[in-house]
């Protein structure tokens, strides 16, 4: 017998459908259970099905698991959906109308005003944003969303100096690893020896999404943020430069103070995905690298470097997080763990 929840992965051949696979082996309170993909994919085994890009092998009690359409029949408690946007956007409300809990990387519904874009350690109360949902919607079930893979490596610092210091100002250049557009990713005529100076869609994302974050439940923050993302030759890690502005000065030490000190409810919980410290800050000039630094807590973690003062703003720094697992399946597995521990899975 096993007390964990089943746990169904909505678009389990992708690319993050392929991390939660490999996050969630040997997990404490998740158990796999259906495994769902594309029309062409639905009738064959998993290993049949898929094309496994990750670094460990898949796991053997998957091999054989027959992948499922994406249609609300499964035995499960929730699902993880990996799902792109076009087809979240009518998969996600079928499973969240029949009566499950969807816990989504897909960008769909995130800026919806009664959905909750969450990062645990930022804000954990946006889930009361839940009953308000079923309310409005007429659904059993709900939707949670993780934000967009840049913008959980630039909210867990900006939490950090918001609360202590009210962030008024940002502005973000993210050089962003070649995983962050999926498989097989730009081409190498594309990306060798170059940098993509746009990625669709991408600046409006995280020049919005923070807002919400650090807002109250259906009120935004009022800062500004101004975005130029780029896509670099990198395998993993998005890389991102940070000018900030504060209301209340500070000094770098009391800001790098803050940083440090950085925690919030999963480690109070000590959720098994969350990172002992969700902010690692070194005091390296050549760091953070997405070699050295990607895989720090296991790549929950955001590795922040390079803090100093800012003749046009106030703060300047760098910082990296691991895209596909901070920023995309370790995301929405951390907010998972988080929504059984308030009891709403």
């Amino acid at each position: 017998m096993t007390n964990k929840k089943k746990v169904g992965i909505l678009g389990a051949t992708g690319a993050v459908g392929q991390r939660f696979i490999q996050l969630l082996e040997n997990h404490p309170q998740f158990e796999i259970t259906a495994l769902a993909a594309s029309e062409g994919s639905a009738g064959k085994t998993y290993q049949e099905a898929v094309t496994w890009r990750m670094e460990t092998a898949i796991p053997e009690n998957l091999k054989n698991q027959v992948v499922q359409t994406c249609v609300p029949e499964m035995d499960v408690d929730f699902v993880l959906s990996a799902l792109p946007s076009d087809q979240a956007k009518v998969v996600e409300p079928a499973f969240a109308q029949a009566g499950f809990a969807v816990v989504s990387n897909a960008s769909t519904f995130r800026m919806h005003s009664d959905v909750p874009l969450m990062i645990p350690e930022v804000n954990p109360g946006h889930s009361e944003l839940i009953p308000i949902q079923r309310q409005i919607r007429g659904w059993k079930g709900f939707i949670v969303t993780n934000p967009n893979c840049v913008t959980v490596g630039l909210a867990l610092p900006l939490k950090a100096l918001h609360d202590a210091f009210e962030v008024t100002a940002v502005n973000v250049v993210t050089f962003q690893a070649r995983s962050g557009a999926g498989y097989p990713g730009p081409p190498p005529e594309l990306i060798d020896d170059n940098v993509l100076p746009y990625i669709g869609g991408e600046e409006e994302k995280v020049e919005s999404e923070p807002q919400k974050i650090l807002g109250q439940l259906q009120s935004p923050a009022s800062f500004k943020v101004s975005a130029q993302c780029t896509r670099v030759n990198v395998s993993d890690g998005h890389f991102e430069c940070l000018n900030i502005g504060l209301k209340q000065k500070a000094s770098i030490e009391e800001i790098k103070q803050v940083l440090a000190n950085f925690s919030g409810v999963p480690q109070q919980a000590k959720l098994y995905s969350a990172p002992q410290k969700p902010i690692w800050l070194s005091e390296d000039e050549m760091r953070p690298q997405p070699k050295l630094d990607r895989d720090n807590a296991r790549g929950m973690a955001v590795t922040v470097g390079r803090v100093r003062s800012c003749p046009i703003l106030d703060v300047r720094m760098a910082i990296l997080s691991h895209n596909t697992i901070r920023g995309a399946a370790g995301a929405a597995l951390l907010n998972a763990e988080l929504l059984l521990h308030q009891g709403y899975l």
